[in-house]
């Protein structure tokens, strides 16, 4: 048994530690076309959709970050404005901290609830809840 033990060591020895950790939680980048002085997403729907958050929300956070006026048409986001997708992917990234991941457990298996006046994240994972700033 003691060679058995030895051999499943020196296979994890061998293991490399990227291959160990998953990470099932990557946000699409923002394919972004800038039109004039207009910024479209054009698979802004498909993020909105992979953070299980609702569209208005998301654009509603993104607008206040960026000091710009928008709308969604068509499933895209079009910001008056220009904007690298670099610049819009850092918005994102905030947007997932703030009001995706949980505080607690670091899982995006979240809701956004409306409880006692207060928008609240519940996290489906771990059950905790944190109040978030209203947008």
């Amino acid at each position: 048994m003691k060679s058995y033990e030895k051999l499943l060591e020196r296979a994890e020895e061998k293991i490399s530690k990227e291959l160990t950790v998953v990470k099932r939680f990557n946000v699409p980048k923002a394919e972004v076309l800038v039109q004039g002085n207009n910024t479209i997403i054009q698979n802004f729907s498909e993020i909105a959709s992979y953070l299980n958050r609702d569209k208005k929300h998301l654009l509603k956070f993104l607008l206040k970050e960026l000091a710009a006026p928008g709308e969604i048409k068509d499933n895209r986001a079009q910001i008056l404005g220009r904007f690298t997708g670099e610049k819009i992917d850092d918005k994102i990234k905030l947007y997932v901290k703030e009001f995706v991941i949980c505080s607690v457990c670091g899982k995006p298996d979240t809701k956004l609830i409306e409880e006692d006046g207060l928008t609240k994240i519940k996290c489906e994972a771990c059950g905790s809840k944190r109040v978030v700033r209203k947008l």
